[in-house]
């Protein structure tokens, strides 16, 4: 493993009170293999569906915030400012951080891969497991564009990426938008010189729910290749 003393992992939730203990169960399992700290925490941002009350259910290194910004990207950004504000060793070097998303669910060895890496950002994949709000041509079109031959990829995820922690400071985080945050990010990683390590081998499960929680997001990606796919295109 690379040479990391703690993992921060942050959620951001917007009424997700259904899914989120799911993916909470997950990244608990994934913690559990990591030798170092790891602290999760949840974004509760512009939540009204009780999913505070979720708080104290994980155990106490998962912590749950609340904000109000109705916006992924600040939400993201509110979560290792809080982790930063805690403990100021969790923007150094030697801190690995990581996201994902409350309709996800990762891994077992998620961490332990990623921290694994020699790099500075490392980016997975996802994978929708359940088709059944979609049609099979749906699914099919997805498949058919998505995977790519041999070990890397050309995706970004927001429910599956990781970063140095002074690398990610010094890039300035991410930003107040409501779609589109990591690729943004992720632009300013390349632009700074990191090296990124793209693993199509690490793989998170998310939903293929038709209606998602961020504009132009994953689920507006497949409402579009439903459209495409009735139009015959």
């Amino acid at each position: 493993m690379t040479d990391v003393d703690q993992v921060v992992v942050v959620v951001p939730a917007h009424n997700e009170l259904e899914r989120l203990p799911r993916c909470l169960r997950a990244l608990t399992s994934a913690a559990l293999c990591m030798s170092v700290p790891v602290l999760t925490v949840v974004v509760l941002d512009a939540c009204d569906d009780g999913s505070e009350r979720l708080a104290g259910r994980f155990g106490t290194d998962v912590h749950f915030v609340s904000v109000g910004a109705a916006n992924v990207g600040a939400a993201r950004a509110a979560g290792f400012e809080y982790a930063r504000n805690r403990c100021a060793a969790a923007a150094d070097e030697r801190t690995w951080y990581a996201a994902t998303d409350a309709d996800s669910v990762v891994s077992a060895q998620w961490l332990l891969r990623m921290t694994s890496a020699d790099a500075d950002v490392v980016l997975g994949v996802v994978r929708v497991p359940v088709w059944r709000h979609l049609p099979a041509e749906v699914a099919r079109r997805y498949l058919r564009t998505y995977h790519s031959k041999g070990p890397g990829h050309n995706h970004i995820h927001g429910a599956n990426m990781g970063f140095r922690a002074d690398a990610y400071w010094r890039v300035g985080g991410f930003r107040a938008l409501p779609t589109g945050e990591d690729v943004d990010l992720v632009e300013r990683f390349e632009a700074a010189g990191m090296r990124i390590h793209r693993d199509a081998r690490l793989s998170v499960a998310t939903s293929g729910r038709r209606d998602g929680r961020a504009p132009r997001g994953f689920a507006q990606h497949l409402r579009d290749l439903r459209r495409r796919a009735g139009a015959g295109a």
